[in-house]
């Protein structure tokens, strides 16, 4: 076992002994998973999947599909389209409460039910099935394979579902949902019944955490500006009325869903999803919580703690007959190139007169447009000597 590996196994121990909250009950078929499994999976950029409990254990995907379906949305229509049915704002209320606007009835957020509905009933196709298909098709990209639907929690979630049909009708009735409504709600049933691992979730989370690319595939699934978004309403309203503590606490954009899943992301670093049954007050999974939080305290992974990286980027000098060269790798930011900028002006004082000076930045993963702009601007005032090498 890996380093990594057996880290997921400690933090997996420590929580296991936590037994408070229970399976979602208003669900008969959730009521039923057994509450004692518990499983953690960690996916990183070279897309090997880590992972240890019951982590083949599959249940269905449930509100986790939320921002999978919000980027089918955003790749269709785009975000302006999209905002103009479902805003962007927490709604500080329960995942089933009704948060509509006042004039407009549009929901608050993509991630509450009535967003999630509102964003299914943007989705291409004449018939449940064919939307179905086009939820099916990117989530199993995602997923790096093909996901199903259980039937048996489908038809469980249709017959005890009226509480998200009058949300349906409610946004019928304000023109938020174009079409028939049973077809807008049915696709949300099935979309929530898609059958998911840990494993999978944990792939899922690293394609958004790396722009949109499958780290495990190589698929690019959705654009980078679709992924960015996608985590941007995840960040403040994945973990419904508990989404401003978890974003202090953990400090990571997420989702939960009410069988036990919990998927979070730390961009450019980790996938990582977590399952267990028992759920809390919020409808979050008590242990995935606890595992998601450890892990995010032992990795480092707060969105909001300093990483040096991004002000020193990965840079290395040596001397050779064509002169000096200046090797630069990792990601260039505006911060970085301030730093670049500032070796570059010391060595270029000490060099005789004459010699070259090479900046090589084929190893740059990437480059930010503020970076090159500040680059382009300080180069102009070095010597004609000092060029960079594409």
């Amino acid at each position: 076992m890996d380093p990594i590996t057996e880290l997921l196994a400690e933090v997996l121990e420590e929580i296991r002994p936590i037994d408070s909250g229970a399976p979602a009950a208003y669900i008969p078929e959730l009521a039923t998973a057994d509450p004692d499994l518990l499983a953690f999976a960690v996916v990183g950029p070279r897309g090997r999947v880590r992972s240890v409990g019951d982590d083949r254990a599959e249940f269905t995907i449930q509100s986790i599909s939320k921002p999978f379906v919000l980027a089918l949305a955003l790749e269709e229509h785009g975000l302006d389209a999209v905002l103009g049915r479902v805003g962007a704002e927490p709604s500080g209320e329960p995942f089933n409460a009704i948060s509509l606007e006042p004039i407009t009835g549009r929901p608050a957020n993509p991630m509450i039910n009535a967003g999630a509905i509102a964003t299914s009933a943007l989705v291409p196709g004449d018939d449940v099935e064919l939307r179905t298909a086009r939820i099916a098709d990117l989530l199993s990209a995602f997923a790096g394979r093909s996901l199903w639907v259980d039937e048996a929690v489908y038809s469980s979630e249709s017959l005890t579902g009226e509480r998200n049909r009058a949300l349906a009708h409610l946004l019928k009735s304000h023109g938020v949902i174009d079409g028939p409504v049973d077809v807008a709600v049915e696709t949300y049933f099935r979309q929530c019944s898609l059958l998911v691992s840990v494993r999978d979730l944990a792939i899922m989370a690293a394609t958004l955490a790396f722009g949109g690319v499958n780290p495990v595939t190589g698929e690019r699934v959705v654009g980078e500006r679709v992924a960015r978004d996608v985590l941007s309403i995840m960040s403040s309203c994945g973990m419904y009325d508990f989404s401003g503590e978890w974003l202090l606490r953990v400090g990571l954009p997420a989702k939960s869903g009410v069988s036990g899943g919990l998927m979070a992301v730390a961009p450019s670093q980790f996938g990582v999803a977590a399952f267990s049954p028992r759920l809390d007050q919020h409808g979050n999974s008590v242990r995935a919580v606890a595992l998601v939080e450890a892990a995010s305290e032992r990795f480092g992974m707060h969105l909001l703690e300093p990483h040096e990286s991004v002000a020193s980027p990965a840079m290395t000098m040596h001397g050779d007959d064509a002169g000096r060269v200046v090797r630069l790798g990792g990601e260039l930011g505006y911060a970085g190139a301030e730093r670049i900028v500032a070796v570059l002006r010391e060595l270029s004082e000490g060099l005789p007169a004459g010699e070259p000076l090479t900046v090589d930045a084929r190893e740059l993963g990437r480059t930010h447009p503020g970076a090159l702009i500040a680059l382009r601007g300080e180069f102009a005032d070095l010597p004609d000597w000092v060029w960079l090498k594409e």
